[in-house]
């Protein structure tokens, strides 16, 4: 053993017991011998006497990366040398007399490398220099299996290496591949296909390792040969006598099926592929996925080829024109599809198959008959049967699940994932066959109760998910009307008691598909006690699992929504079943952690105030239930208000919790109540609302930094505005005055939307309101916000800049609604006159440069309404001293004339154009209100500074003085177009 054996043995040691040093070493020596020019005359004279494999495989990948990397530098010398020697050893020869190691003795692994040796030689040479290379290899199987298992290979690494598509390739590999096949197909493909042949019949039993190996090499090249070589009597009788005996290897039979279903799928024309699938007489090998081991090589890869013959089958009958071609296509359908079905329950199925996929598209073939034969509600029912099997949850997580930790979350996203298209094909096939999948459903429901206990919790979910996701589907008058099998099925639900109902998957399941129905009840209301009864004992809102009891909540609210007056007899027993559930809110002492969330309880009591609100409801009862309810949570927050003042304001988180969600529940009981019924029908309803805000308001006052509670009590005025309409007024300056004291961005933010609410709905009769608070809103805005543009992009995605954004964003809107509303005179009075410059500028740099361009248009609007409320009659007197001179010099050059210029204004943009509309409209609104006084400085500041033609500018002052304001638009945007490509003046490039 000389040096560099030595040194190629230490490099491939993983044992871990050759010092790293020396194994550095090593590998240094062996890369420096790599880099030697005579690296190919060195490894095939150590390939020639050298028995050690590591030795034998360094050698072959240093030939087969010098062949890659220095192939058109070597002599034509050294390329024969190479060529002649490496075939040698393929052909299981020595290379010389003198040596008697031969390549074709070692491992796989070693065959596997000399085949990547060859191919590369391929790869360069064939068919220009190589020409004989597969001719010569033929020559040479005489010799027997070990030189034919070497060609087999060759074959295979060339697919792998060269030809196959499945790897990425450059346009030179793909074009060199071309070249190789169109050689091959001219000069020996027919005399391989005959070997082929011949190693498959003849090496069927004694060597199948061999046969197999053939029969891969036939699998990869029916995709670019010539079909008929395959697809003839002889071969194709051949692959499924293989695939048929019993007594031959697994291997084999499977290798020879996977022949077949490339045969099956070869690219060609739809009249031929079913001519060549009809030949095949398939039905041969239905029984071999039946008889044998579902989980066997064998049955994987005979399923494969059905499922493929399948799909091509349903192709053909979508390419073929003629009634005859689809009605064969067809009918060769249906013969293999029981076993196709059988394929997709009980077996492994090809990954490259899509089962959806398949089956959508076989219903689809059904969409336009007038009715479906026998056999095709008969696949209608084992396509259901697939589905229903597919979507079972796997026993395995059922605790998981039940008890929603992080193993049952993640299966539970996972499937419904995985259920998406199964569910898309469940409605397509209610669609086709409505009564067969009603009458499945049934079914599946019945034998779901009555199944074992170990399958009991899957099978009824999976039942239950069906028959939601069909209702998916139909239309509401189809729900409400129970067509077909629903005015059975729908009862059937509302009164069956099922084992597993304890189970989170199954309650939740069941709850919203009797919602999914509810439209059914509305129309058939002698189920509604049913309804009730579900919702509201230990199936749903009195469920143990907190999850499931949140859910009940919300879609119990619904359930009310929908049915409203006809739960007006069901009100004293609803009420009465839900006692409990509000007496949580009731009793300072109940537990926040499990009332975290807004459905835990507000859901509740919407749900009972959209009940008791209707006006089918008496006064009396009316005033009853809402006291009832009012009273005691009023006197809670009483409780703890006084409480919180004997300890300065400070109270425990509990305690805190506690009050915000006596606050969501008011807030949510008051949804069911409008204002006409507690402002003018039933002013005493709307007396208990008065005397709950206020007991509210004291919350602002007692924990005036408590940033949940005074959140929530904003929440609750919102809520009064919308219920008490103008009596809520005598409670807005106590209200807004506690908001106000704080000035945080968040808090702002809440405060103007609340302000806005009010501008919205009562418009002018919030004057003296707004004259109150807007000097406090502008010194507070205009101290926090910072007189730059706030920084956009990386720079401007902190959490401090974001609420400054949407504090400043809201702040515009704020100043829009006020100028929109008739309130353009609070600018004006005492207090704000102070802030009218600051307004002004920051209302200027918004309009010119905001990088949202919707501001920008709210900006524009604004100085649009200014104009017209400001400005008086046409030349009139001058009502603000100054804005006139403003608008004129200031905005109109900066925002109807530089910003437009600027080459961000992007003109193709939607919003920008609706922008530039607004631009003009401002421009229009000035020459109508200030005449000349406006149009001379106008044209004579801005223009020429932007270096306007004098015809451009005439033709605008005619637009201008006109009346039509689209032609307008057009002239104004042509001139501002013909600017930019002339590209005169520097603004254009600011």
């Amino acid at each position: 053993m000389d040096d560099l054996e030595k040194a190629i043995l230490i490099s491939f040691d993983e044992s871990g017991s050759v010092d790293s040093g020396l194994k550095s070493q090593a590998v240094a020596f062996c890369q420096q011998i790599k880099e030697s020019p005579s690296i190919c005359s060195i490894c095939i004279e150590r390939l020639c006497f050298s028995k050690l494999v590591q030795v034998q495989f360094w050698c072959l990948q240093c030939l087969h990366d010098a062949l890659r990397v220095r192939y058109s530098s070597m002599s034509l010398e050294e390329k024969s040398f190479i060529r002649k020697s490496v075939f040698s050893m393929a052909c299981y020869e020595t290379v010389d007399d003198k040596n008697s190691v031969r390549v074709l003795e070692g491992p796989a692994f070693i065959k596997n490398k000399l085949a990547q040796v060859v191919v590369s030689l391929i790869y360069f040479e064939y068919p220009s220099i190589w020409a004989s290379v597969f001719v010569d290899f033929l020559s040479n199987l005489s010799k027997g299996p070990v030189v034919i298992d070497m060609f087999c290979r060759v074959l295979n690494a060339m697919d792998d290496e060269l030809i196959s598509m499945d790897y990425p390739r450059s346009s030179d590999e793909v074009a060199v591949a071309g070249c190789i096949k169109d050689a091959m197909r001219q000069q020996c493909i027919p005399q391989i296909v005959r070997v082929w042949y011949d190693i498959v019949s003849m090496y069927k039993v004694s060597v199948p390792d061999l046969c197999s190996t053939a029969l891969d090499c036939i699998r990869r090249y029916v995709t670019w040969i010539d079909i008929g070589l395959i697809a003839n009597d002889a071969f194709i009788q051949l692959l499924f006598e293989l695939m048929l005996s019993n007594g031959l290897s697994d291997q084999v039979r499977g290798a020879a099926a996977s022949c077949v279903l490339a045969v099956v799928s070869k690219r060609m024309d739809p009249k031929l592929k079913l001519n060549l699938l009809q030949s095949l007489q398939i039905r041969r090998v239905f029984g071999l996925v039946t008889a044998e081991d579902v989980d066997s090589d064998l049955v994987c890869k005979v399923a494969s080829l059905l499922t493929g013959y399948a799909t091509e089958l349903l192709e053909c009958s979508k390419r073929l024109n003629s009634e005859d071609g689809k009605s064969i296509s067809l009918e060769l359908l249906n013969e293999v599809l029981p076993s196709v079905f059988y394929v997709m329950q009980k077996c492994e199925v090809d990954a490259t198959f899509s089962i959806v996929q398949f089956l959508s598209g076989y219903v689809g073939t059904m969409k336009n008959l007038s009715s479906l034969t026998e056999a095709q509600l008969l696949h209608v029912r084992q396509m259901l049967e697939i589905i229903h099997v597919q979507i079972c949850f796997d026993p395995v997580y059922r605790n998981n699940l039940d008890m929603w930790d992080k193993v049952g979350r993640e299966e539970e996203d996972r499937m419904v994932e995985f259920r998406k298209d199964l569910l898309v094909l469940l409605r397509s096939i209610g669609r086709v066959a409505p009564d067969v999948t009603q009458v499945f459903i049934r079914n599946s429901i019945a034998g779901a109760v009555a199944s074992s206990v170990e399958r009991n919790v899957e099978e009824v979910e999976a039942a239950l998910s069906l028959f939601y996701a069909l209702g998916e589907s139909m239309s509401d008058e189809t729900i409400r009307t129970g067509r077909g099998l629903l005015e059975e099925l729908v009862p059937t639900l509302l009164s069956t008691r099922f084992p597993c109902h304890s189970n989170r998957l199954v309650a939740l399941v069941y709850l919203d598909t009797i919602t999914r129905y509810l439209k059914f009840v509305q129309e058939n209301t002698q189920y509604i006690p049913l309804v009730l009864g579900a919702f509201l004992d230990e199936r749903g809102i009195h469920h143990p699992n907190v999850n499931v009891s949140r859910r009940a909540s919300y879609l119990f609210m619904r359930v009310v929504k929908l049915l409203k007056a006809k739960l007006v007899p069901f009100i004293e027993t609803i009420l009465q079943s839900l006692q409990d559930k509000v007496a949580q809110f009731t009793s300072m002492d109940s537990a926040s952690e499990e009332l975290s969330s807004s459905e835990d309880g507000s859901h509740i009591f919407e749900a009972i105030g959209l009940l008791i609100g209707m006006e089918e409801v008496s006064l009396e009862k009316q005033s009853e239930y809402l006291s009832a309810l009012l009273t005691p949570l009023c006197r809670q927050v009483e409780v703890a208000l006084l409480n919180a003042e004997l300890q300065n304001g400070e109270e425990s988180p509990t305690k805190i919790a506690n009050i915000q969600q006596i606050i969501m529940a008011i807030n949510a009981l008051s949804k069911g109540f409008s204002e006409r019924l507690v402002t003018a029908s039933r002013p005493g309803i709307g007396a208990m609302f008065k005397q709950t805000l206020d007991v509210l308001l004291q919350i602002l006052v007692v924990f005036p930094k408590m940033e949940p509670l005074r959140s929530k009590v904003m929440s609750f005025i919102h809520r009064m505005v919308d219920t008490l309409g103008t009596s809520v007024f005598p409670y807005l300056p106590k209200a807004l005055e506690q908001l106000l004291a704080e000035s945080e961005p968040k808090e702002l933010l809440g405060f103007l939307i609340l302000l806005n609410q009010l501008i919205c709905k009562f418009k002018t009769a919030v004057g003296d309101i707004m004259d109150e608070v807007y000097p406090a809103i502008a010194s507070r805005v205009f101290n926090i916000l910072p007189r730059d543009p706030l920084p956009l992009g990386p720079g401007g995605n902190t959490e401090e800049i974001r609420e400054l954004q949407e504090l400043q964003r809201t702040f515009y809107t704020f100043l829009h609604v006020i100028a929109t509303h008739d309130l353009s005179s609070v600018f004006l009075s005492p207090k704000s006159g102070v802030y009218l410059d600051l307004m002004m500028q920051l209302l200027l740099c918004a309009s010119c440069g905001h990088k949202d361009i919707l501001v920008r248009k709210a900006c524009v609007q604004i100085f649009i309404r200014l104009i017209k409320d400001w400005s008086g009659k046409p030349y009139g007197e001058e009502k603000v001293p100054g804005f006139q001179n403003f608008v004129i010099e200031t905005f109109a050059t900066n925002c109807c004339l530089y910003s437009v210029l600027d080459k961000s204004f992007e003109f193709h943009d939607a919003n920008t154009l609706v922008l530039f509309g607004e631009i003009v409209l401002a421009q229009k609104i000035m020459y109508e209100k200030f005449g000349n006084d406006f149009l001379v400085p106008y044209i004579s500041n801005g223009f020429p500074t932007a270096h306007c033609p004098q015809d451009l500018v005439q033709q605008f002052c005619q637009k201008l003085q006109g009346n039509d304001i689209k032609a307008l638009k057009l002239s104004y945007q042509t001139l501002i177009e013909n600017l930019r490509v002339q590209q005169n003046g520097s603004l254009v490039f600011r």
